[in-house]
């Protein structure tokens, strides 16, 4: 089957409707306040990104500078970015099924990556949930054990696990 009109497109507030229905559907187990998806686009619009095929959102990508081996927690406000980040970090990349397997997620990660390491930073960061750690793993991240954040990636859920991508 042919998808067509398959495009990312920088997100905008008028999208959060439909990023938090995305997320209430695609993360029953990882809920996030629209409040909370609403800062990550208000902190760092240029790393929020809305897919849509044929003008339907079907997904979204949240991600923002951030600090080496600590994590955002889970459905909590920032307040700000951190002052001096020192890594790029994909706080989330969701996608309904019909968005699955067309190559529209790898688009992304590439433009971030391509983002990330123009600014200058040195890594890449992220959670991996839901048994993704093999996905990600194909993009170039790699499992890194950070003993001091056991107890945070408990709070994602038993098999997340904390990944990093070195850049250049």
């Amino acid at each position: 089957m042919l998808i067509k009109d398959v495009a990312w497109r920088l997100m905008s507030a008028y999208d959060l409707p439909a990023v938090q229905a995305i997320a209430d559907t695609v993360h029953v187990d990882f809920h996030e306040d629209g409040e909370v998806l609403a800062e990550r686009q208000r902190l760092y619009h240029n790393g929020c990104y809305l897919l849509e095929i044929g003008e339907k959102p079907v997904g979204y990508m949240l991600s923002h500078p951030w600090t080496y081996a600590s994590l955002p927690p889970l459905n909590t406000l920032l307040g700000a970015l951190p002052s001096r980040p020192d890594t790029y970090y994909i706080h989330d990349l969701c996608l309904l099924p019909v968005a699955r397997r067309i190559g529209s997620a790898g688009k992304i990660i590439d433009a971030l990556t391509k983002h990330a390491g123009a600014e200058g930073y040195e890594t890449m960061t992220l959670v991996a949930v839901n048994g993704s750690v093999r996905y990600w793993e194909k993009h170039g991240f790699v499992v890194t054990e950070e003993h001091n954040l056991y107890a945070k990636l408990l709070s994602y859920e038993e098999g997340a696990r904390y990944m990093v991508r070195t850049l250049g």
